[in-house]
């Protein structure tokens, strides 16, 4: 579904010479007024304004909180308290950072569920979907990055376990290693180096942005009944002001629980252990991520063995190298998701099994999340490991045998017969629940 022919009008003599030379109030005319949207979008849909919202955010809070900081070991920490203490509202732009990066992630994983259970994914926006993965591993970059710069004690060691990793890979490992580092250890240069690519990937994750709302207006806008747009008249909107005031009351009632973080519960999705100054003499009890990071950290621990030849004590992978492989392929599977769910309908709300299946990937995803804040041993070992062999036997093995064989149920002809269908039965009920209520 794309926008057809431009409806604008410049409204002066001004706009006239403007539309002629750089078309700019055109471009935003027609991609954000006029641009047509399905009518039955529902409140799941909003997350992707949400998150464009929050970029902004986290952008300008970005720039002013880098000109108070130092990227120094000797300072880091202790201009971050600078910051926090000193500076103008330092405090205020250091909690909606932080806590920024985290309703972030909150906003991208509800917006990522949402487009897998839609089947957002499907031709043909295959590449709305990569856009969308390349921008997730992009935000993971930036946020692993700006957890390092305050400098305390789990940025310390996160940095060392992370970028020890990558020493893991064959030939190229510790190079790449060497690279991030800046040297043989995590130390000044490598504070710098992640300082300088924290600031300038939120400008490139921008650029990807606008990449990404460029594919979404060519391909154009799905909706929860999973069928196209056959009649713009009937099945669409204009984007304002039907859908622009959808998204700016969900946008305020996410800001206002990421407010009551910001004011009253600042440190609640922190470590504690990041308030005391990065000591490389002392390793705490146990190293974690930030929460948003620990289902990936589960998929790492969880390969705790070598994989060899059998009956024979030849090592192919180690155990190190298959955390790292199996971390790194939970991202990339993701990249293959329109290919391999092939299934011809689109919205889980018509696929059953599908949907049950969905359910349980959503559980798993959880429950991975909760195991990597537990330590590496015992149970949760075993845990994580069943959790990780079902996360990617939902993308390897289920999703193309459900492709095949499942049967949905009948999908509406058009967006209008779902949206008649869903008034129909709505009217129904409160028929049916009138005389209850007179009783």
């Amino acid at each position: 579904m794309s926008g057809g022919h431009s409806q604008y009008k410049p409204s002066s003599g001004l706009m006239k010479w403007l539309d002629a030379r750089l078309p700019l109030p055109r471009l935003v005319y027609d991609s954000f007024v006029a641009y047509p949207v399905p009518r039955n979008l529902n409140n799941w849909y909003t997350f992707g304004a949400i998150l464009s919202a929050i970029l902004v955010l986290q952008i300008v809070t970005g720039v002013v909180l880098a000109m108070h900081y130092v990227a120094s070991t000797d300072l880091a920490f202790n201009s971050i308290e600078h910051i926090m203490r000193d500076v103008n509202y330092g405090w205020l732009m250091r909690r909606l950072h932080a806590n920024g990066a985290s309703f972030f992630f909150v906003a991208v994983y509800i917006h990522m569920f949402r487009s897998m259970y839609y089947g957002s994914y499907k031709e043909p926006r295959e590449v709305l979907w990569i856009l969308g993965v390349i921008l997730f591993i992009l935000m993971i970059a930036t946020a692993f990055m700006g957890y390092v710069l305050p400098w305390g004690q789990m940025s310390f060691w996160a940095a060392t376990v992370i970028t020890g990793l990558f020493s893991a890979i064959p030939f190229i490992g510790e190079t790449i290693q060497l690279w991030l580092l800046g040297g043989f250890a995590v130390d000044n240069a490598t504070l710098n180096r992640f300082f300088s690519l924290h600031y300038l990937l939120p400008f490139i994750i921008a650029g990807v942005v606008v990449l990404h709302v460029w594919a979404l207006h060519v391909s154009g806008q799905t909706n929860p009944t999973g069928v196209e747009v056959k009649n713009m008249r009937k099945e669409t909107v204009p984007f304002t002001p039907y859908a622009t005031i959808k998204d700016l009351f969900a946008l305020m009632v996410f800001l206002l629980v990421m407010a009551w973080f910001v004011f009253y519960l600042p440190d609640f999705l922190g470590h504690p252990d990041n308030y005391i100054p990065a000591d490389p003499l002392k390793t705490p009890a146990h190293i974690v991520p930030e929460w948003y990071f620990l289902p990936f950290y589960a998929i790492l621990r969880a390969v705790d063995f070598n994989i060899g030849i059998p009956f024979t004590e030849v090592v192919l992978i180690d155990s190190k190298l298959g955390g790292v492989i199996a971390m790194f392929a939970s991202l990339i599977v993701l990249l293959f998701l329109p290919w391999l769910d092939t299934s011809k309908v689109r919205s889980g709300n018509y696929r059953p099994m599908f949907r049950q299946f969905f359910l349980i990937f959503v559980v798993v995803c959880i429950g991975l999340g909760w195991l990597g804040s537990k330590p590496a041993e015992g149970g949760y070992v075993i845990a994580a490991q069943v959790l990780t062999a079902w996360y990617f036997l939902h993308f390897l093995v289920i999703l193309p045998w459900l492709s095949r064989y499942e049967t949905p149920k009948p999908i509406p002809a058009s967006i209008a017969d779902a949206v008649l269908a869903d008034e129909s039965s709505a009217s129904s009920a409160d028929k049916k629940t009138a005389p209850q209520a007179a009783e």
